[in-house]
C-alpha cells in the first residue's frame, strides 16, 4: 500500500513551530513543599475600552507588581523551557496586598475607578518527588540515585480581572510662578515660564499620568537652571491638582436640588473625568533659590596626574605656568596642550547668564575628543556675588596606543571555491594629541587571507590553498573641530556652532587585493570631510571623494570574458571622484527596551568631474543609494533583532558598475546558507554551472532582511552560551538586462520567485570582550532550486541539490563568525 502526503513544507514549519510553543508553555515544578498548596502561575487580565497596545502594555506592567509571595518564580531553561523553582506557599492575605501594589500602579497611570476581582483555581497533579535515602553513607551508591515516590501537586492558579475604568484626562494647565518674598513682587520666572508654555508637555485633552506630571516640572526646572537659576531645584515647585466639580460650589438651599448635583457630578465624574492642574512655585525661604548668577572666571587644568587629585588642593596651588586668555585661563604642570581645543569645547560665555545645558554640553565634548580619559568640573559661588567660577580637571589619556585585532570567519557550502576560511590582521597605532591641539591620529596596516579547506571541487576545477590575500595601509586624522574657509559668513559660523561634535577628517588609504588566478587590483582612496551630530543623528559628508583604481586581470579573468563579454566593463581601470553623505540616527523612543537605528547613504561620482573636465569614461559616473533599519527589543535574558536594507548602485548613462562598488550577499553575516559571494544573481544560474572555477557573484541592487531571536543557554566558567533561531531572506540582482543572462535582472514580478530564504540556529560563546559564533543555515528557498518553485521538499529532504549540469550544490552552510551579525 502506498501512502500519498498532501502535507505541505509550510504545514510542516507550521507543525514544528506548534512543538516549539507547547515545549515552551510546560512547566516542571522543583522544591515544593509537600501536601501545602504552592503558586504555580499568575495572570492579570484586564476589560474595558481601552485600545489593544495601552492593554498589552498594563497588562506586562502590572505582571511586576504582584506580592513576592504570590509570584511564580520561572526560570528559563534553554531559550524557550520553564521550570518552576521553589514556589511559595499560597496564602489568600497575599491577593489584598497585590491588588494595593497594582491599584497604586493604575493610580499613576491616571486610572483612579479601576476595579479588582480574584479568582482562585486549585488542580491537583500526580508527579513524583525524590525521597532522600536515609543513609548518609558516601559509599552507598543509592545515594547517588534516591527513590521516587509518587506525591500529588497542589497547584494554585491565581488570576486578576481588572475592569480598568476610564483614565483622567487633563482638562486644564495653568502656572503660578511668583516669588512673593520679594517686594515689590518678581515675576521673571512667571515671564520665562510663560514664553516656553507652548512647549509644555501637559495639554489639554492628554491622558493624565504621574510621568507626565513629573517630566513637566524637570523640563520646567531645566528651563530655570539655563536661565541662570543654579540654585533652583525639583523641589521647589510643585503641581496642584484641581479635581473637584465647579457645579458643586453652586450654592442652593433645597437640598434636594444640592443632592442632584451631587448624583450628576459623579455621573460626569465616571463618565468623562478630568482634572487641571497648576505648576505652582513654593514658598521663597532662601532668595538665593531665585537669584540669576552668571558665568565668572573659566579654569581649565589639562594635565590632570591621576584620577585621585584633590580639587581643593589643585585650586589652591600657586601655579608656576598660567595663561591667561579672554576666555578662561589654562593652569598646567607641563604644556602637553595647548588652549585652542579647551576654548573650542567650551561652551560657557565669560558675563552670560549660567546656562546648565552649556555646562554639561562642555563636560560631554571635552570628554568626547578623546585626548582626555576623564574629565570633571567644579563650580564655585563667588562670596556675596552672583558669579560662579568653573574649574575644569583633565585627566589626559595615554597619548600613544598600539593593538592588534584578529579577525576570523569560516563557511562551508561555498560553489566554486569549497570550505572558505577567512584570516585578517590588523595592527593599528593611536596617537591622541598631534601638535599638541588634541588632533587624533590613526594608523592601520591590514593583511587577510581567504584560504580554500577544501581544494576538491564539484565541477572538478583545482584551487590554490590560498584565494585571496589582501592588503591595506591607511592613515588618518580627526581634527576636533569644523575646518572651513568660509568664517565671515556670519550665518554659516552659527549654525556650524549648533552642531554637536563637529569634527574634520583627512584620511588616505592604499589596498591591494590579490584574487589568485583571476584578478589584481590597486587602489587609492584620498578624502577629506566632516563628522558631527544633530539630535540623535551623526551625519557624515565626504567632499571631496577620490578614490583610483587599476585593475590587472589574470587568465582566469580573461576567459570569463570571452564567455560574458558584459563582465568586462564591471573589471575596467578607472576612478572615482564625487562625494558622499551619511547619517545614522539611534533612538529608544517611548520604551527603552527597545532600539531603533536608522541608517541611510548616498554616494555620487562624476557628476561635476565630467562637466568640467574631459576626463570621459577615466571617472566612474553613478549614483549610490543605501536604507537600512535596525530593531532590537531586550528582554530579560533574551533580545529579539531584525534588519532590513536596501541599496541601489545606479550606473549613469553608457557606463556600468565597477565590482569594487556593487554589492555582494552570503558569509557569517548575510544570508548565512549560503557562502561568500555565492548567492544570485536573482533566479540566474549562470555562476552555478560555470566550469571556469570563478563563481563570485556581484549585483547592483541589493535586498535583505534578517530577523534573530536570541536565548540565553546558561552559563559556565563565566561564559555566556546563548543561541539564536534566525531567518535571513534576500538576494543581490542586476540592475540593467542582460541579453544573456535574463534571470540576473531585477524585476518585481519576478521577487516572489527570485528571493532567497535561509533558516538556522547556532551556538554564541560570549567571553565578553569578544563573541564567537557558529551558526548552522539550510536553505529554505533557493532561486538556483529548479523543483518544488525552489523551496526544500521536506518529504524526500535532501542535503545537496544537483544542477542541471550534474554539479552537487549544498543546501546548507556552518558560518563561523566574531561578533553578531547585526
Amino acid at each position: 500500500m502506498i501512502l500519498v502526503s498532501n502535507v505541505t513544507p509550510l504545514q510542516k514549519i507550521s507543525s514544528l513551530f506548534c512543538v516549539v510553543c507547547l515545549l515552551a508553555a510546560c512547566s516542571s515544578v522543583k522544591d515544593f513543599q509537600l501536601n501545602k498548596p504552592f503558586v504555580f502561575a499568575n495572570k492579570v487580565t484586564i476589560k474595558g475600552n481601552i485600545s489593544k497596545d495601552e492593554k498589552n502594555r498594563l497588562t506586562n506592567e502590572l505582571d511586576n507588581y504582584w506580592d513576592d509571595s504570590l509570584r511564580a518564580r520561572k526560570v528559563q531553561q534553554f531559550g524557550f523551557i520553564y521550570k518552576l523553582k521553589n514556589p511559595p506557599v499560597f496564602d489568600s492575605a497575599n491577593i489584598s496586598r497585590s491588588i494595593a501594589f497594582m491599584n497604586a500602579y493604575l493610580n499613576s497611570q491616571g486610572y483612579y475607578y479601576a476595579t479588582f476581582k480574584d479568582s482562585v483555581r486549585l488542580d491537583s497533579v500526580n508527579t513524583k518527588f525524590k525521597i532522600p535515602n536515609k543513609n548518609k553513607s558516601v559509599f552507598n551508591v543509592f545515594n547517588l540515585f534516591p527513590k521516587k515516590e509518587p506525591v500529588v501537586q497542589i497547584r494554585t492558579n491565581v488570576e486578576l480581572a481588572i475592569e480598568i475604568g476610564k483614565r483622567i484626562t487633563i482638562d486644564s494647565i495653568g502656572f503660578y510662578m511668583f516669588d512673593t518674598l520679594r517686594k515689590p513682587i518678581d515675576s521673571t520666572l512667571q515671564k520665562i515660564t510663560l514664553a516656553e508654555a507652548n512647549k509644555s508637555l501637559v495639554k489639554k485633552g492628554k491622558p493624565y499620568s504621574k510621568q507626565l506630571i513629573s517630566d513637566e516640572l524637570d523640563r520646567l526646572v531645566t528651563i530655570y537652571r539655563k536661565n541662570g537659576y543654579y540654585k533652583f531645584t525639583r523641589e521647589d515647585i510643585y503641581a496642584l491638582a484641581d479635581t473637584l466639580n465647579p457645579d458643586l460650589l453652586k450654592l442652593s438651599i433645597d437640598p434636594i436640588e444640592q443632592a442632584k448635583l451631587i448624583v450628576d457630578a459623579a455621573k460626569e465624574r465616571n463618565a468623562d473625568p478630568t482634572w487641571g492642574f497648576t505648576i505652582m512655585q513654593k514658598r521663597v525661604t532662601d532668595t538665593n533659590k531665585v537669584k540669576q548668577y552668571f558665568v565668572g572666571n573659566l579654569y581649565y587644568y589639562p594635565d590632570v596626574k591621576n584620577i585621585y587629585y584633590n580639587a581643593d588642593s589643585l585650586i589652591a596651588k600657586k601655579y608656576i605656568k598660567e595663561l591667561v586668555y579672554k576666555s578662561g585661563t589654562m593652569r598646567y604642570d607641563e604644556y602637553k596642550f595647548k588652549f585652542r581645543p579647551l576654548r573650542d569645547h567650551s561652551f560657557l560665555e565669560r558675563g552670560s547668564l549660567y546656562n546648565e545645558t552649556a555646562y554639561y554640553k562642555t563636560i560631554n565634548t571635552l570628554n568626547q575628543i578623546g585626548a582626555w580619559k576623564q574629565v570633571d568640573a567644579r563650580p564655585i559661588i563667588r562670596e556675596k556675588s552672583d558669579s560662579i567660577d568653573f574649574h575644569f580637571f583633565l585627566l589626559p589619556a595615554a597619548k600613544q596606543s598600539y593593538g592588534i585585532d584578529v579577525e576570523g570567519s569560516r563557511n562551508t557550502g561555498d560553489i566554486g571555491s569549497g570550505n572558505l576560511l577567512g584570516l585578517a590582521t590588523n595592527l593599528t597605532y593611536r596617537n591622541r594629541n598631534i601638535w599638541k591641539q588634541a588632533i587624533q591620529s590613526v594608523t592601520q596596516f591590514r593583511l587577510g587571507f581567504e584560504f580554500n579547506i577544501d581544494k576538491s571541487l564539484p565541477n572538478g576545477v583545482e584551487k590554490p590553498f590560498v584565494q585571496t590575500q589582501q592588503l591595506s595601509l591607511s592613515h588618518s586624522y580627526n581634527f576636533p573641530r569644523i575646518i572651513q574657509p568660509f568664517n565671515k559668513w556670519t550665518w554659516l559660523t552659527k549654525n556650524i556652532a549648533k552642531l554637536d561634535n563637529g569634527r574634520t577628517v583627512l584620511s588616505t588609504a592604499g589596498n591591494y587585493t590579490n584574487r589568485i588566478d583571476f584578478y589584481q587590483l590597486r587602489s587609492l582612496n584620498v578624502n577629506f570631510g566632516y563628522d558631527f551630530f544633530k539630535g540623535k543623528t551623526s551625519f557624515q559628508l565626504r567632499i571631496p571623494n577620490i578614490e583610483l583604481y587599476k585593475v590587472d586581470t589574470l587568465q582566469g579573468l580573461i576567459q570569463l570574458f570571452k564567455d560574458n563579454p558584459f563582465l568586462r566593463n564591471s573589471f575596467r581601470n578607472g576612478n572615482v571622484l564625487g562625494l558622499s553623505v551619511g547619517s545614522n540616527t539611534l533612538f529608544n523612543g517611548a520604551d527603552v527596551s527597545k532600539t531603533h537605528n536608522i541608517r541611510f547613504n548616498v554616494e555620487e561620482s562624476g557628476t561635476i568631474t565630467n562637466l568640467v573636465t574631459k576626463l570621459g569614461e577615466q571617472v566612474f559616473a553613478y549614483l549610490k543609494l543605501e536604507g537600512e533599519y535596525r530593531y532590537l527589543k531586550k528582554y530579560t535574558k533574551n533580545e529579539f533583532a531584525m534588519r532590513f536594507f536596501i541599496g541601489a548602485a545606479l550606473p549613469k548613462s553608457g557606463q556600468t558598475i565597477p565590482v569594487f562598488k556593487q554589492y555582494f550577499v552570503g558569509g557569517p553575516n548575510s544570508m548565512r546558507a549560503w557562502g561568500l559571494r555565492q548567492l544570485g544573481l536573482g533566479s540566474s544560474l549562470a555562476s552555478d554551472t560555470t566550469t571556469s572555477g570563478y563563481s563570485d557573484r556581484f549585483g547592483d541592487f541589493n535586498i535583505e532582511y534578517n530577523t534573530e531571536y536570541r536565548f540565553l543557554l546558561t552559563t559556565f566558567a563565566g561564559i555566556k552560551v546563548a543561541s539564536a533561531l534566525y531567518a535571513d531572506i534576500g538576494n543581490i540582482w542586476n540592475i540593467r538586462k542582460v541579453a544573456n543572462d535574463a534571470d540576473a535582472a531585477f524585476s518585481l514580478k519576478n521577487l516572489g520567485k527570485d528571493v532567497a530564504i535561509g533558516v538556522g540556529t547556532g551556538i554564541r560563546l560570549d567571553f565578553s570582550f569578544f563573541l564567537l559564533r557558529v551558526d548552522f543555515a539550510y536553505k529554505l528557498k533557493d532561486p538556483a532550486r529548479l523543483q518544488n518553485g525552489g523551496w526544500a521538499n521536506f518529504k524526500n529532504f535532501e542535503w545537496t541539490d544537483t544542477r542541471a549540469n550534474g554539479i552537487k550544490i549544498k543546501n546548507y552552510a556552518f558560518q563561523l563568525g566574531i561578533g553578531l551579525p547585526f
